[in-house]
């Protein structure tokens, strides 16, 4: 295990909506009447026919918070509260559950799920026409999220103080990162690996709220689709052993990600430097707090 100086917070923030599921208060859209704030109270029905309405901004980002038929949508520039309608298509393709594009409900709108909102414009807001996600986001926001169930169902008050840690992620520091290498072209693990992984799993085990955050990585071969592709296929394969063979729980664990080329470790122009960027990063994050700092 080698000890790292830089946190990816730009995945934290993502990750920490898995624990945490508040709805901040948002400006409507400009609209004929005097916009209002939209709050955690409101309740209202919304047009069950979209047919005719003027057409919205496309929304590009993850699923930050929901109650009821309102969510909040994280992007880039900030937070949007879109209306969920009966008349919302919810769609869902690509990943490791299938090619095909298939229907969903509005249940399976999680917490964490990327998402791409195409919008109309409603008196009160924005109301949702299509939401499209990938299947191998709803897999993995559906693990969080069943984990974490488990987990209030089992100790609630346990549960809570996770939340609030959580919630306030840049309090948290990577305390030390075990890398596991694969093949070429390939997401297989080697028994050194699941070894190493295990014992990782073991010493992050001993130390109170630590979460792991697991980044997977390619060499410079092939192109920019098929090393995002393989590189989220290694992470997810670790996820996988982790939670299965090594015990790690599922609320403990951040939302894995795949890097493909980027943050190599190596040069990539030798063999050596790309066996050692063939990798997955498991990353344990420990609290500021319990660190000492």
């Amino acid at each position: 295990m080698r000890f790292m100086t830089n946190s990816p917070k730009f995945l934290l923030a993502l990750a920490a909506v898995s624990a945490s599921g508040s709805l901040f208060a948002q400006d409507a859209p400009p609209a004929p009447a005097q916009p209002r704030d939209i709050t955690v109270t409101d309740t209202m029905p919304v047009p069950a026919d979209l047919s005719g309405m003027p057409a919205g901004p496309v929304v590009e980002g993850f699923i930050s918070a929901r109650r009821g038929n309102k969510l909040q949508v994280t992007t880039a520039g900030g937070k949007t509260i879109v209306f969920v309608s009966d008349a919302t298509s919810i769609k869902s393709s690509g990943g490791f559950l299938g090619a095909s594009t298939k229907k969903l409900s509005q249940d399976q709108l999680l917490n964490g799920l990327p998402v791409t909102v195409k919008t109309v414009q409603w008196e009160s807001g924005l109301v949702a026409s299509q939401v499209t996600l990938k299947t191998k986001d709803l897999k993995t926001a559906s693990m969080i999220r069943n984990g974490t169930d488990q987990r209030f169902d089992e100790q609630t008050a346990a549960t809570e103080a996770l939340r609030g840690r959580v919630a306030d992620i840049d309090n948290y520091i990577v305390k030390g990162t075990t890398n596991v290498n694969f093949d070429t072209g390939k997401a297989d693990l080697s028994p050194q690996a699941k070894a190493d992984l295990c014992a990782a799993a073991t010493q992050a085990q001993a130390t109170n709220n630590s979460l792991l955050l697991v980044l997977g990585y390619t060499d410079s071969t092939g192109t920019e689709d098929v090393n995002q592709a393989l590189s989220e296929k290694r992470a997810a394969k670790v996820v996988n052993f982790l939670q299965q063979k090594c015990g790690w729980k599922p609320y403990r664990m951040l939302t894995p990600t795949g890097m493909a080329t980027a943050d190599p470790a190596a040069d990539n122009s030798t063999p050596e430097g790309k066996a050692q960027n063939r990798r997955v990063a498991v990353n344990v994050m420990v609290s500021k707090a319990v660190d000492g700092m």
